[in-house]
């Protein structure tokens, strides 16, 4: 390969390199990244590289990820020494009284409305849902089917469903 070919390549190439950088996510970025690109191309020395233009674009590609790693960390620096400097001032990551309150109630209609469809389906929805225990250990601890147990929290779904429908309706 030529001394120059890869900065021809690079030249010929560099709008198709451009759609390439923004189509993955580089957006406003990308011309920075292509001007980086050019300046290691230039300082090159290229004669060990047989395809040049796979070469760019996995090198834009690298460049992007490496930016976007660069901009996570330095968010990730500021956010620790702004809390640590600042603080949150007092502010609390608890809910406020009336969205508690209403939040409450919410869940007390949804468990009446799941309730309305049976004990069983109320018990094989809590078990599974706020416990975490799988279906198949259900059946067994309730001498039921899997498919019982399935059926169940179907109607339990539905009646959720039915309750949302309700309430977006209002």
């Amino acid at each position: 390969m030529a001394q120059q070919e890869l900065q021809v390549v690079f030249l010929n190439h560099r709008d198709a390199l451009l759609r390439f950088l923004r189509s993955r996510g580089a957006s406003e970025n990308a011309e920075d990244i292509l001007q980086d690109l050019w300046l290691r191309v230039v300082d090159m020395d290229d004669s060990a590289i047989n395809t040049p233009l796979p070469y760019l674009y996995r090198a834009a590609n690298n460049l992007m990820h490496d930016r976007f790693r660069m901009t996570q960390r330095a968010r990730k620096r500021d956010n620790e020494w702004s809390e640590t400097t600042h603080g949150t001032g007092g502010a609390s990551d608890a809910p406020l009284p009336d969205r508690t309150l209403i939040a409450r109630q919410q869940l007390a209609e949804i468990e009446t409305q799941i309730g309305k469809e049976g004990p069983r389906v109320f018990q094989i929805f809590r078990r599974f849902r706020i416990d975490g225990i799988s279906q198949r250990q259900i059946a067994e601890e309730m001498g039921i089917s899997l498919s019982a147990v399935e059926k169940d929290l179907q109607k339990a779904y539905r009646a959720i469903a039915a309750w949302r429908e309700r309430e977006n309706g209002d």
